[in-house]
């Protein structure tokens, strides 16, 4: 069987109506949309929608992962992340991300990530 490519049509235009997509919570204050996959637990691809103030714990990419933020902002040790940013963490790299005053992103995973002991 062969291997078929997914194709999200107007991914754009849906997240520019966030309030009309089914949202699942991921962390307090930050939910998801699933594109594919599980976010955090292996290859896998969302939308995120963070409360303001809301916030994903520190942790550590196994793989890559891309962020590229729609609306809003977000921040972590290293800086401030606004709309139109994308973010390319690198295998090994480990950050905590807060955002604000809300925000909404795509996120894509190549692998899971190792989230810090409490």
């Amino acid at each position: 069987m062969t291997a078929r490519a997914q194709v999200f049509g107007a991914l754009l235009q849906r997240a520019a109506t966030p309030e009309r997509l089914q949202w699942e919570p991921l962390r307090p204050g930050v939910e998801f949309h699933a594109l594919y996959g599980r976010p955090g637990s292996g290859p896998a691809a969302a939308l995120l929608r963070y409360a303001p103030g809301a916030s994903v714990p520190a942790h550590r990419h196994t793989d890559y992962e891309h962020i590229l933020v729609l609306d809003g902002e977000q921040r972590d040790a290293n800086g401030r992340y606004p709309a139109g940013t994308l973010l390319v963490s690198p295998p090994g790299s480990r950050h905590a991300v807060v955002s604000d005053h809300g925000c909404l992103a795509l996120a894509i995973w190549a692998g899971p990530l190792a989230f810090d002991p409490a």
